[in-house]
């Protein structure tokens, strides 16, 4: 059986250097096989950005223990996660991050670059992949919010990672254009084999992942259904 590509154990995290005030995160377990499509759905405060914090190496935890391919991110050091980063992960953000000064294309080769591989041919044909072929020299800008997404799901995928991290991919767009962005991401991830979790709270979501997970006040639980996670 393959090894899980991320595994999380007895995770918490508590901002208060003092040990008081409520844990971010409580004892989460966790494990995700590669190519998974996870929605985890949960309020604002319920710990989703925390545990993507952390499974990204951007924060490490009070206690526990992340692996991600294999690897102990503890072990790593700081400039191993800021490479797993770079090689391995790939983030899509609701407000999408493209950086303003830069056109579309430049966005996505600064994300080829920083894995240090430099073939512009990669950038334009995962522009055209997401729809946006002829809009290489525009800016964000110069954009509306379904094509900057688009962008960002592009530069996400154009390096080809091992897992991406969507937070609340669809959370700035209308219903009809968040279909569509899920749809296509999706998949993308679908197609290269790539390991997709969604953190969320948009219904949206649920009909797009193989698999629900609910986060509340820290802990992590698994649904058997989307309709769980209306309640």
């Amino acid at each position: 059986m393959a090894e899980p590509v991320i595994r999380i154990m007895d995770l918490w995290k508590n901002y208060a250097e003092d040990g008081a005030g409520v844990p971010a995160l409580r004892g989460t377990n966790l494990e995700i096989k590669k190519g998974e499509i996870v929605a985890l759905f949960g309020k604002s405060g319920s710990g989703k950005s925390t545990l993507f914090n952390l499974i990204a190496g951007l924060d490490r935890p009070t206690k526990g223990r992340i692996e991600v391919e294999g690897q102990d991110l503890e072990a790593l050091g700081e400039s191993g996660r800021t490479m797993l980063r770079r090689l391995k992960l790939g983030f899509i953000f609701q407000f999408f991050n493209l950086l303003p000064t830069l056109t579309v294309f430049e966005n996505i080769f600064l994300s080829l670059e920083l894995a240090h591989r430099t073939e512009p041919e990669l950038a334009f044909k995962a522009l055209k992949e997401v729809g946006l072929e002829g809009k290489e020299q525009r800016f964000p800008n110069e954009l509306s919010g379904g094509e900057q997404q688009r962008v960002a799901i592009a530069r996400a995928l154009v390096k080809r990672p091992s897992i991406i991290l969507a937070d609340e991919p669809t959370g700035n767009l209308d219903t009809i254009t968040g279909n569509q962005i899920l749809e296509l991401l999706t998949r993308r991830c679908h197609e290269f084999g790539t390991t997709l979790i969604m953190a969320t709270h948009s219904p949206l979501t649920c009909n797009y992942a193989k698999r629900i997970l609910r986060m509340v006040d820290g802990i992590v639980t698994e649904e058997t259904s989307c309709e769980e996670t209306a309640h």
